[in-house]
């Protein structure tokens, strides 16, 4: 299983243990060719190396699950043959109709099912390119054949654009339909070499779809400001842990001076200040909601060491101290 450090915590690539669970079950087709804790048959290692996992799932009735928020280490190309269905990434919901594909980049959070899946049929390749970072280079296996220009053009196209939902062509969906054959053929055959060469059909298709859809690239996306963007909009969730401004400039794999520049361009606050806004904001929420919890239950799990030190904090950010803050809001003062 991958693992990747992010806020200091570890996080795993995917297990889709609820689709694993279902087709065990009986409850839904899953055909798949893969590696590590992916379900499916298992790759050999001169088979397909870098992709990892490639199949379908057909889903002939309503599930009573679905991919709850998770990430891959590879680039994830997902296609949906038949039916309907949730995606989310970010804060937008998709709804997804028949050819429609997705691109998630590495690592990048999302989500299938809203909160489960419909009837359908899902296909998908995930390929890693050894990135685990937003500025880092990718490298694409040895065996794809799409020329060196052309190999950077599409890998600008899949990095520099933000848009995760595509109408895809004719073309593409008859390549997912002979991905889907090529697959249930594998079970009983090695079909690695019909697979590799559909894998880069579907590149090069995919690059000459992007080449009609005049898609605005943002190289900000690589940038290491895009690494600090992605840290700081994660980093309310992730309040109780102890930071110092080095660790997290080594989270973001740069060094503290240029971390506290774009921290401060990107907030109007150094990392320490901005820690210490969203954890009042978070403590004042749960002052509000949770009247059970006490003063120093609420300091601690805001990441503060002690109630003095968070009483002082509140009140310079909400001009009053945290108990007064509380009886405001029940209607006592």
């Amino acid at each position: 299983m991958v693992k990747f450090k992010d806020h200091g915590k570890i996080y795993l690539s995917d297990t889709c243990v609820n689709l694993a669970a279902a087709a065990y079950r009986g409850e839904v087709l899953l055909n798949a060719l893969s590696r590590d804790s992916y379900p499916g048959r298992i790759l050999k290692d001169n088979e397909l190396q870098g992709v990892k996992t490639i199949g379908y799932w057909d889903a002939q009735q309503l599930q009573n699950w679905g991919l709850d928020w998770h990430r891959n280490e590879g680039i994830e190309i997902t296609f949906l043959m038949n039916g309907h269905e949730e995606f989310l990434l970010g804060e937008k919901n998709y709804k997804l109709k028949a050819n429609d594909l997705t691109i998630t980049r590495p690592w990048q959070p999302h989500k299938v099912g809203s909160p489960n899946i419909g009837m359908s049929k899902l296909l998908w390749v995930i390929i890693d390119n050894g990135v685990r970072r937003p500025n880092q280079e990718w490298n694409w296996p040895g065996w794809i054949l799409l020329s060196t220009s052309e190999l950077d053009e599409l890998t600008r196209y899949l990095r520099e654009n933000e848009h995760p939902v595509w109408e895809t062509t004719l073309r593409i969906r008859e390549i997912f339909g002979n991905i889907s054959r090529a697959v249930d053929e594998s079970l009983g055959i090695d079909n690695s070499t019909y697979l590799a060469i559909l894998i880069n059909e579907l590149l090069y298709s995919l690059l000459a779809m992007f080449r009609t859809c005049d898609v605005p690239l943002k190289i900000s996306l690589t940038s290491n400001k895009r690494n600090v963007e992605i840290f700081l909009s994660d980093l309310e969730k992730h309040l109780d842990m102890e930071w110092s401004v080095d660790q997290m400039a080594r989270e973001c794999e740069i060094g503290k001076t240029r971390f506290i520049d774009y921290c401060k361009r990107i907030t109007n606050m150094t990392p320490s200040q901005y820690l210490t806004y969203l954890r009042v904001e978070k403590a004042s929420k749960i002052l509000r909601n949770s009247p059970n919890l006490s003063i120093l239950e609420i300091a601690l799990d805001c990441g503060f060491s002690s109630s003095q030190y968070f009483a002082s904090c509140f009140k310079k950010q909400k001009g009053r101290t945290p108990s007064l803050y509380r009886r405001s809001r029940e209607g006592l003062l």
